[in-house]
């Protein structure tokens, strides 16, 4: 895959996580530079979420750290893989584990054009 930048764009969750607290409702707002990538992101039952890691071609490395909509916090390490849809938006495959608590996953986000 030809590197396409996730710097300004914007993703949503294709579904909610099992075992997890992202949901259909979570907006992730994802910026890149250089190898380095950061997101913020609230909706459904996350009140506040950061992550940050790195990037190498198609495949993404961050820790993140949230607070739930019951005042609780917890983090933990996902990898993604990003690839283009045929429509040309942008999804993450993500596989994910929590590291404050039990539990791990898979999920995918997919981009959000307005």
């Amino acid at each position: 895959m030809t590197e396409t930048s996730l710097d300004g764009r914007r993703f949503g969750s294709v579904g909610d996580v099992e075992a997890g607290e992202v949901g259909v409702g979570t907006v992730f707002e994802y910026h890149e530079d250089d190898g380095e990538v950061w997101a913020h992101y609230s909706g459904g039952a996350v009140r506040r979420g950061y992550l940050v890691g790195t990037r190498v071609g198609d495949r993404l490395d961050f820790r993140y750290s949230q607070l739930n909509d019951r005042n609780e916090t917890s983090s933990g390490h996902c990898v993604s893989t990003v690839r283009v849809l045929a429509d040309g938006r942008l999804r993450m495959d993500e596989t994910w584990e929590w590291e404050s608590r039990p539990g791990a996953g898979t999920s995918a986000v997919e981009e959000i054009r307005d």
